[in-house]
């Protein structure tokens, strides 16, 4: 007994060694094949209405639209794009997942998520080092693969500047807060006008 593959590879050996007379055969078959598909599409596209019709191209666009990011996913992973850093708490559940009660996977994640709300915060702080640390490894090999990709000629696989983490300064922490205290002072203001009016 043979797999699909080796029964694919087998047919496909037989049809090379076919003279060009016994595919002629095939070939008108499938040609006519095509055009009563064809013929069939119009008869069907006919008799759409038109909200069916956009309806159809929507669904189609989505379909090509899903089968181009999942064709962008793989060749970032060929590529060696480096995986997001976790959260404390994607660290929190795969050190306890294992160990965790409960029938289905979904039911030992919601207990998980249970016992993570119930934890103090110096409880939590190990995972969320780990996830800091895991941050700063993310961030290096980022900057490592980029440098890569430009290397490569594939300039448009690098994150743009929006994108980029931005490490705060103690002057950008220092403009934000003033901003947050003149809004929030703005706003008192605003109120008490209305209660004036």
């Amino acid at each position: 007994e043979m797999n699909n593959m080796e029964l694919v590879k087998k047919i496909a050996d037989t049809w090379k060694e076919l003279p060009a007379s016994q595919k002629q055969v095939y070939e008108e078959a499938r040609k006519t094949d095509w055009q009563r598909y064809k013929e069939r599409l119009a008869a069907y596209k006919a008799q759409l209405t038109p909200a069916q019709a956009a309806a159809l191209k929507e669904e189609r666009s989505k379909r090509l639209a899903k089968r181009r990011s999942f064709r962008a996913k793989r060749e970032l992973t060929v590529l060696g794009k480096p995986k997001r850093p976790r959260s404390g708490f994607n660290i929190f559940v795969s050190e306890n997942f294992q160990e965790s009660e409960g029938i289905s996977p979904v039911a030992k994640l919601k207990q998980l998520f249970d016992a993570w709300q119930k934890l103090s915060s110096s409880q939590k702080q190990p995972y969320l080092q780990l996830a800091e640390d895991d941050k700063v490894r993310y961030e290096n090999e980022m900057k490592s693969w980029e440098a890569k990709m430009v290397e490569l000629g594939r300039e448009d696989l690098i994150r743009s500047r929006k994108q980029r983490p931005k490490t705060k300064t103690a002057e950008t922490a220092k403009n934000a807060e003033t901003a947050k205290a003149s809004s929030q002072e703005n706003k008192a203001k605003l109120k008490l006008k209305k209660r004036e009016e």
